[in-house]
């Protein structure tokens, strides 16, 4: 294959050698963005860079392109560490490496997360790896056990820097740079840069380079936005009365994963749309054929990702629906622009659930415009829309030139059966219909999610009373629960200094569950409450019950309404004694024992997310390591 570097110009100026660019040119890049324009030559000179970025910015390539011109290949031992807040965001950056030195011979690049089993991550850096992707909480346990030597990094990268500090792993970031050589390379990144970004960067970067690149929100006047607070239970039914209800030539459909795209389509051709999903599996001849059906009007809607619909340009798309919300607003932005082109106005619809009004608050701010809320489409409006279309295809079926044959049919079947020729034409259409019912039955479920309001989860705080707390046994329950969540009692109050942080973390942390999952969290003086999703997994509330937050256990069970006991009455739910006992496994590199840690896969659909600012590193160096604490 042939390869013409013109078209990848802006690149080949930044001093990228062949192999890359040759990769750059396969992954369809043209131009570098703004932080890679600015960050790719102040990496390659090997000083310090603190780089403020949003997500989606391509900021991975900016830190990747340039490390990987400095990889030894023939040096079998680490020489690059990337630190992110979540495995799948681990998994991400390591695909990246992976498709930028797919010309580089002999480079090996490894992704380490908790909920992997440890046998195949030692197995690869025993081998030798060259580049190691991962969470500071399995980075830490490899270099605890002797797995992960440090001595031949000369470039460590913090991707994400505030999401890991607001995790609760500013400790273990500080940990594993304390044990980073004394010559090396720290690069951060991060959207904010909050007065912690700035400590560490004061105490572990040298005379860093600060490079910061603002997001350009400038959103499509032409384009009416709107959005329809949904769970995800409803959301399929939901866009289905979208789709009859509103006028449109093509629809666009953003989902978060490939797997999404292939059962969104799947569901929507079930229910008798012509649908297609456009994911990057999809071979390139598939891919064109998709489009090209797109462009003719022989296809009106597609199910997409993000990174499949690049360079998708479509004049006659009028609607683009965000089915899973994207992730920040410059995402957003680039997906609605998919519409409203070639001076057509257009729609941008976004599903949101309760839990995301800050992420909808973000979104309006940066695009300097108003989100309004939609009303999603009566039972009844659908039903009627159906019978007025059930009434136009007879229309048209009675002006068809074929219709004798038909007619004649029924006349003899009259004559030989005795039978109402109304009946028949009823029968005929029930033939016609097949199993799918002609009218829409309204789902008593779906109009209480249409017309909920917001709710944050506010913690309660000494400025705000808890009801619970305003008279003798005031019952804690007399709020609202979101629907799908069961509210649950932890055993640490405000008087033990917790902070709705560190339940979030803890949990997190102990379950895999994200954060988005977590519902209200409110602080009593002796204990808090916490809403989580209904039918939690036995597993999980175990892991809960013994996991630890300011120096106490959670001891985390269900909340059945209880009172709020006076001080002259017995508690309505005594504490456990503290269990003095853990389950130990040997340290090797230390000789000392510290509380084993269970491998367990998250059963959520989500990525995990661990952490929580409850391990203090003074502790652990004592050899007390609390669950949660990674």
């Amino acid at each position: 294959m042939s390869y013409n570097f013109e078209q990848i110009s802006g690149f080949a100026n930044l001093g990228l050698n062949e192999p890359v660019l040759k990769a750059l040119i396969d992954s369809g890049y043209e131009t570098p963005t703004a932080i890679q324009a600015a960050m790719i030559p102040v990496l390659m000179t090997g000083c310090d860079v603190v780089g403020q970025a949003q997500t989606g910015t391509g900021k991975t390539a900016a830190f990747a392109l340039p490390l990987l011109e400095r990889i030894e290949v023939d040096r079998h031992e680490p020489q690059a560490l990337i630190l992110t807040p979540t495995r799948e965001l681990a998994l991400q950056v390591c695909e990246a490496f992976k498709k930028y030195s797919a010309h580089l011979k002999g480079i090996k690049t490894l992704a380490v997360y908790g909920g992997q089993e440890y046998s195949g991550q030692l197995r690869s850096l025993s081998r030798g790896v060259h580049i190691v992707v991962g969470t500071p909480g399995r980075v830490m346990d490899h270099i605890d056990r002797g797995t992960l030597n440090l001595d031949g990094i000369n470039c460590l990268v913090l991707d994400e820097a505030d999401e890991m500090l607001r995790m609760g792993f500013k400790e273990d970031v500080e940990w594993i740079l304390e044990r980073a050589p004394e010559k090396r390379q720290i690069c951060m990144f991060s959207a904010t840069m909050p007065a912690d970004i700035r400590a560490i960067s004061r105490r572990f970067l040298k005379n860093p380079e600060e490079i910061s690149i603002k997001l350009k929100t400038a959103t499509v006047e032409a384009t009416r936005q709107r959005f329809w607070q949904v769970t995800g239970l409803n959301k399929l039914d939901a866009l289905s009365r979208i789709l009859e209800a509103e006028p449109y030539d093509a629809i666009l459909i953003f989902v978060k994963t490939k797997i999404d795209t292939i059962e969104v389509a799947e569901q929507l051709v079930g229910r008798g749309f012509a649908a297609a999903a456009l994911n990057g599996d999809i071979p390139q001849n598939q891919r064109e054929r998709i489009i090209e059906q797109l462009k003719s009007g022989k296809l009106n809607i597609i199910v997409a990702t993000d990174v499949a619909a690049r360079g998708l340009d479509v004049d006659r798309i009028s609607h683009v629906v965000n089915y899973d919300a994207p992730n920040d607003p410059e995402t957003y932005v680039h997906r609605i622009g998919r519409t409203g082109r070639a001076g057509r106005s257009g729609e941008a619809i976004m599903f949101i659930s309760p839990r995301q009004r800050r992420l909808l608050q973000i979104i309006e701010k940066a695009t300097r415009q108003t989100i309004a809320p939609m009303q999603l489409p009566t039972a009844d409006f659908i039903n009627k829309r159906r019978i007025e279309a059930f009434k136009n295809k007879i229309k048209e079926a009675m002006a068809s030139p074929d219709i004798q044959i038909f007619k004649e049919l029924v006349e003899q079947y009259c004559a030989d059966n005795q039978a109402d020729p109304i009946e028949i034409a009823a029968a005929t259409a029930r033939m016609f219909q097949g199993n799918t019912p002609l009218l829409l039955v309204a789902k008593p479920e779906i109009q209480r999610v249409e017309n909920a309001p917001f709710r944050e989860f506010v913690p309660e705080t000494a400025g705000r009373k808890p009801r619970a707390a305003q008279g003798r046994g005031a019952r804690r329950d007399d709020e609202e629960q979101e629907e799908g969540m069961e509210r649950y009692r932890i055993e640490v109050g405000k008087v033990h200094g917790v902070q709705p942080g560190h339940i979030v973390g803890a949990i997190a942390g102990e379950t895999g569950m994200a954060s988005k999952y977590i519902g209200r969290i409110r602080l009593f003086d002796e204990f808090s409450t916490v809403d989580l999703p209904q039918d939690m997994p036995e597993e999980m509330i175990r892991k809960l019950k013994t996991a630890w937050i300011c120096k106490r256990q959670l001891e985390i069970s269900l909340d059945r309404g209880s009172r709020v006991p006076a001080k002259t009455e017995e508690p309505a739910m005594r504490k456990p004694q503290r269990q003095s006992s853990f389950p130990t496994r040997e340290v090797a590199s230390e000789g000392r024992r510290r509380p084993a840690r269970t491998e367990t896969k998250s059963a959520w659909p989500v990525p995990a997310k661990k952490g929580g600012a409850n391990a203090p590193r003074r502790q652990r160096r004592e050899g007390k390591t609390f669950a949660g604490s990674r």
